[in-house]
């Protein structure tokens, strides 16, 4: 059907039909609660409806919906290596900007401490961080494969007696271990520059060697790194009851709810998370500790686990639980570069970056569990 007389470009622009300026409190409406249901998110002062892109988003529906109503920008970069291919997905779903009397940053966002943190990444962009090494990942896979293939080995070879057995048992669980941090990696989009290859590699890790849907764990993770140890938002948290430990506040609002979630309380500024991610046999462990100010993308204070080649192994370099966090994309093997310039950030800011011994937060893991479940058990019984 031909244009009709007089029509513009411009005019045939979705855009025109919606206010060219918008507020934080207009924004903040369209959360998709409520009365309303759409969705607007904030990225680089153009706001965005996402209402109904949030169901064919490559990365899950959840984790853009997640920022409805907020500024996503950190998010947008953290997530997205390939920034030009995405924005010329985001030009259909442009409905407006922020008027130019409104900041750029939302009310309970430090402005200082942002500007610092973005400065920070086109540092490490600038450094080269973000490229993988592919001869570092490819030792990596092959070890892990010699490890799953000595497993079965000794059993065919030696019996299923007793020591071939402990034997056995010990390859393949390391193997399955550390299959798991190499997927880590594949799902973050850290080991190949182009993630069709990096998707294609974790389904063969994850689906084939381990067993696992990567559709799954990616839904999942995905919104994990967006909304960290948010209630309702990040869905590490729905599993708390049989692998986190919330602190002394979380636990005695949970005791009294006496149910298995509860919803975020804004008015508590701080908790604790200890988790350990794996326990199996011979103690191959991974821990981390977390006490986490809720500052929209930006760590308060957390910590890691201190730096020795057995640690980087032994945690798939989730050791720098700090960096990983604040960079999700970047290869593990830079993360020890990134770190003094994350802590020289800390530093600026008055912020604690702290690292322990692994046994040492292994440590408080078991105090915390210990203390958590006191207050639980007192608050169920007597709250």
């Amino acid at each position: 059907m031909a244009p009709q007389t007089g029509s513009t470009e411009k005019e045939a622009k979705p855009i025109s039909a919606f206010p060219q300026h918008l507020t934080w409190e207009e924004i903040k409406i369209h959360n998709g609660r409520g009365q309303s249901q759409q969705q607007w998110l904030v990225i680089d002062r153009n706001v965005y409806d996402v209402s109904t892109f949030s169901k064919l988003h490559p990365g899950g529906s959840r984790v853009i919906s997640h920022y409805a109503g907020q500024d996503a920008t950190d998010a947008f970069v953290a997530f997205h290596s390939d920034k030009a291919l995405v924005r010329k997905y985001l030009k259909s779903l442009l409905i407006g900007e922020l008027a130019p009397d409104q900041p750029s940053f939302e009310s309970n966002k430090k402005k200082s401490l942002l500007e610092d943190f973005r400065e920070l990444r086109c540092t490490i962009e600038k450094m080269g961080l973000l490229k993988p090494s592919y001869t570092f990942f490819f030792m990596i896979f092959l070890h892990l494969l010699v490890l799953d293939i000595a497993s079965w080995l000794m059993i065919w070879y030696f019996g299923i007696s007793l020591v071939p057995f402990l034997v056995g048992m010990a390859f393949f669980t390391t193997a399955q271990i550390q299959m798991g941090w190499f997927q880590h990696d594949l799902g973050h989009c850290s080991v190949f520059r182009k993630p069709k290859w990096n998707r294609l590699l974790q389904i063969i890790v994850i689906n084939v060697l381990k067993g696992l849907p990567a559709s799954w764990w990616n839904h999942l993770h995905n919104q994990h790194h967006a909304k960290p140890n948010c209630f309702r938002k990040d869905p590490d948290l729905n599993m708390h009851p049989l692998l986190f430990s919330l602190g002394k506040t979380l636990s005695v609002e949970l005791g009294k709810k006496k149910k298995k979630f509860m919803p975020y309380n804004y008015q508590h500024k701080y908790f604790i998370l200890l988790a350990p991610l794996a326990l199996v046999p011979f103690f191959q462990l991974s821990i981390f500790y977390f006490a986490i100010k809720r500052k929209k993308w930006l760590l308060h204070a957390t910590c890691n686990v201190n730096q020795s080649l057995f640690n980087d192994w032994f945690t798939g370099h989730l050791n720098f639980q700090i960096e990983h966090h604040l960079f999700p994309t970047m290869p593990r093997h830079n993360y020890w570069k990134a770190a003094p310039l994350v802590k020289a950030l800390c530093d600026k800011h008055g912020i604690e970056y702290k690292s322990k011994t692994l046994l040492g937060a292994f440590v408080d893991i078991l105090h915390s569990l210990k203390e958590s479940g006191e207050h639980w058990l007192e608050a169920y019984l007597h709250g």
